[in-house]
């Protein structure tokens, strides 16, 4: 993907705040700084809230006395983190980029200009992001599509890193739940599509790092739980993508993403009843979703492959 820096529409360079949460990321966490000081933008406020480290991190931030602004102590969490960061901030936009992953240069600019560019009808933009392992090494691109609201309820498909919001947008939504440690960003952009629009910049401006390490791949049992919390709220429905997911992870244990979700018929079958429990009121739209993702002919097929269909055919 071609890498591309959009013009700023002036000079006046509003404040751009950026906050990263931290907790014993000392292996990624310099990587993550230099790729916030080194942006080709002048009027940066970098903030760092670390949540106790007991590794390398607080050496390496002091490194950094001077050029940045941190803050160490016992928190809540990530959302936690971030919502110290944003009021110890005075940027009118705002940022959060996790301690393990990193911007690429003129990510910043690019944001500021698109922003200058739309006035304050946009509440703020996303763009490109690409996942890499805990080496660097490219893994793909993550995969975002265009801002449709209505869509959010099948899957995430904003990159986080790759997001700057307005700052008067971001505090009337009162900013992240600080009861949520894994689905905090996707639960404010439910929040936020209700009544605002975010635009998709088709440049890439950041990676998320994807490790053993990894909130997102470590806690996939509270991921799961969160993220289906979060949409049920949202949209009082939870999707069959969601429900499948879920369904395999409880069988099989699969990160999903190192290791890849394998359809069976168990888990077809068993995701039934656990939609059937996750969405109480909408029981029909729910069976009639299921039955639409898998022809007869595709439901047969996975019944011979699976264990009792082998069974049945040694027995005839």
């Amino acid at each position: 993907m071609a890498q591309r820096v959009y013009p700023l529409a002036d000079e006046n360079y509003p404040l751009v705040s950026i906050v990263t949460p931290s907790l014993n990321m000392g292996s990624f966490i310099q990587d993550t700084i230099e790729s916030v000081l080194s942006q080709n933008y002048p009027n940066i406020e970098y903030i760092v809230v670390d949540g106790g480290s007991t590794d390398n991190t607080l050496e390496i931030l002091e490194q950094y006395s001077g050029r940045l602004r941190y803050i160490t102590g016992k928190d809540n969490g990530a959302s936690d983190a971030i919502q110290r960061g944003f009021l110890l901030s005075h940027g009118s936009i705002f940022a959060y980029l996790p301690a393990d992953d990193t911007y690429f240069p003129g990510a910043v600019r690019s944001a500021v200009a698109h922003l200058q560019e739309h006035g304050d009808d946009l509440a703020g933009v996303y763009g490109e992001g690409m996942w890499i392992d805990g080496s660097g090494k490219s893994l793909g691109r993550y995969p975002t599509s265009n801002f449709i609201p209505s869509e959010l309820a099948q899957r995430c498909f904003i990159c986080q890193p790759t997001s700057f919001v307005r700052r008067d947008v971001y505090a009337e939504l009162g900013g992240l739940n600080p009861n949520l440690h894994f689905a905090f960003d996707y639960d404010f952009w439910f929040r936020l599509s209700k009544n605002y629009k975010l635009n998709r910049l088709h440049i890439l401006l950041a990676t998320s790092r994807m490790h053993s390490n990894n909130k997102t791949l470590g806690g996939r049992s509270e991921v799961f739980n969160e993220n289906l919390a979060v949409v049920k709220k949202h949209t009082g429905y939870v999707p069959f993508q969601w429900i499948h997911g879920y369904t395999s992870f409880l069988i099989d244990g699969r990160d999903q993403f190192f290791e890849p979700l394998r359809p069976t018929f168990s888990k077809y079958v068993l995701s039934l009843f656990v939609g059937t429990l996750y969405n109480p009121f909408h029981p029909l739209r729910f069976w009639r979703e299921w039955l639409s993702v898998m022809s007869l002919q595709g439901f047969q097929r996975r019944f011979l492959e699976s264990w009792l269909g082998r069974w049945l055919g040694r027995r005839a």
